[in-house]
């Protein structure tokens, strides 16, 4: 089965839905996801969205307090134009109907959250990435010229490779046609056509045991875009959020929004003893990268699994107010947040590499863009700064929706295109290597890639890596796709990816640290 699309989106957060929203006014639309339709990190972001609404705040703070937490490694051009451009892209969200909280005097109720210098953050109490997905699909769902197919797995781009082409610069480089997808549905893999491809995809927290991510956020738009031979950059960069509620069993991990130290809570040993304050002036409200490496310290100093988030000092009509969610899931595991510490461990959380775009999220691959945690744009440096990703998410898919739109109607759709070839493949007799192999990477991840490395750790993780490469690789060969082998595969890309690069980088900085470094030029 093949069609024709204008302008094809793969995901569906805030960075896909936006600019479906933008460009359907242009062509005709198409979103596709793998599994259901609200079910993406943009769900899942309990903080809110950073921006620059009030004095005493000012572009200038926020900007610096950016710069800051990417620890020298943040592209300033850039910053500022996410910075600036983000307060416009916020009016369009309360206009598309995003209900942020407001406090009696019927301004933005703002908070604050760690690294930030000023209160800044918009919320809906504590579920605004739940609140803002909810208003995009609401948007989408009125649109006549926007399908949006859920259970439909994008395995490939379709580039000169498919056509038997070589490709080299003097030829003007790779080109992009659409995508194979598996529909999970029927099993089968269509051809999708399209002039112009949006990658918004998400995170890869599922590289690791322990993740706030939901279990679709496996890579797949970064690792299909490295096997298509775009360019990927800063994959050293995964950041752990310090706080996710500790429950090994569960998964994904709950998250205990940052926004909770914001009001006041503190970190505590399991001695009960306050501890951030020998790691940073900010103490509990230091940036994440920090925060996260003090609680991995602290852990395996102590033994323990887990560090305490005391939040007994925060007036409870204000917790009960602002974090809604976070009271429930803590009532329900028998701790009583107001009485009770609350034991938290770090969690891996966002990715601040991925595919390296431009300012108008144009990837190096022709007409494909990228925007969203999949997309490296120069933002975040070697550390996210808290509540800038759906900021980031807002500013590049309006960049590239007003490019995309200016450049596709030159563009034509290819005759040749061939299905997917599927020809000596068949059913897997069994999954046990898949399922074991997934295990093995996370596990591989977690204990040699984490919070604090080290030289024979990741040569120890690449040399295993390596391994389950080749048997997942041959299994691919001659088995008919299926989504638990394709995540797979691409979280083995993926992994290869994180360890090639923080073997490649010599200094320790912002949320890459190798215990091996000794780094003078770092600040952190």
């Amino acid at each position: 089965m093949q069609q024709k699309i204008d302008f094809l989106i793969i995901g569906s957060g805030i960075a896909g839905l936006s600019y479906a929203l933008k460009v359907a006014n242009h062509g005709k639309v198409l979103v596709i996801t793998k599994a259901n339709r609200d079910e993406t990190n943009t769900k899942y972001a309990q903080g809110g969205i950073a921006a620059v609404t009030y004095a005493p705040d000012s572009i200038e703070k926020h900007i610096a307090d950016t710069l800051d937490a990417g620890d020298g490694i943040c592209d300033e051009k850039i910053v500022r134009m996410v910075i600036t451009e983000g307060i416009e892209r916020i009016e369009e969200l309360i206009l598309w109907g995003t209900d942020f909280d407001k406090n009696e005097e019927g301004t933005f109720d703002l908070a604050r959250e760690g690294g930030h210098s000023e209160n800044r953050i918009l919320h809906h109490k504590d579920r605004t990435g739940a609140e803002i997905e909810r208003t995009l699909l609401e948007q989408i769902n009125k649109h006549p010229n926007i399908e949006l197919h859920t259970h439909l797995f994008a395995l490939d781009l379709i580039t000169q490779h498919h056509l038997g082409q070589e490709v080299s610069r003097s030829s003007g480089g790779i080109e992009c046609y659409g995508v194979y997808a598996l529909n999970l549905k029927t099993n089968k893999v269509e051809t999708i056509q399209s002039k112009i491809t949006l990658v918004a995809t998400g995170g890869a927290g599922q590289l690791y045991r322990t993740t706030t991510n939901p279990k679709i956020a496996t890579g797949d738009g970064v690792a299909m875009v490295y096997r298509a031979k775009g360019t990927v950059r800063d994959m050293e960069f995964i950041q752990f959020h310090p706080t996710g509620l500790y429950h090994p069993t569960e998964s994904p991990c709950f998250l205990i929004s940052e926004a909770v130290r914001g009001a006041g809570a503190i970190l505590r040993t399991k001695d009960g003893e306050e501890f951030m304050q020998h790691y940073d002036d900010r103490a509990s409200l230091a940036p994440r990268d920090i925060v996260a490496r003090a609680i991995d310290n602290e852990i395996k100093k102590s033994g323990a699994e887990f560090v305490f988030l005391d939040c007994t000092m925060i007036d409870k009509t204000h917790f009960e107010t602002h974090f809604p969610t976070i009271l429930k899931k803590c009532l329900r595991m028998g701790i009583d947040p107001m009485k009770d510490f609350i034991p938290v461990a770090p969690a891996a959380h966002y990715l601040c590499g991925g595919i390296s775009v431009d300012e108008n999220g144009c990837s190096d691959i022709k007409n494909v863009y990228a925007a969203g945690e999949c997309a490296r744009t120069g933002l975040h440096g070697g550390n996210r700064l808290a509540s800038n990703s759906l900021l980031e998410a807002l500013v590049f898919s309006h960049r590239a929706y007003r490019h995309g739109v200016s450049a596709f109607t030159e563009i034509n759709f290819k005759d040749n295109i061939p299905d997917w070839n599927a020809e000596g493949t068949s059913a897997p007799k069994e999954m046990i290597l898949i399922t074991e192999n997934r295990r093995e990477l996370q596990s591989l991840m977690t204990n040699y890639v984490g919070i604090v490395r080290n030289n024979t750790r990741l040569k120890r993780a690449l040399d295993r890596l390596r391994i389950i490469y080749g048997e997942t690789e041959a299994l691919y060969e001659r088995t008919i796709v299926s989504p638990a082998l394709c995540e797979l595969r691409n979280m083995i890309n993926l992994s290869y990816l994180v360890v090639k690069a923080a073997m490649a980088r010599t200094e320790n900085r912002g949320l890459h640290y190798n215990s091996d470094l000794v780094d003078s030029n770092s600040k952190k």
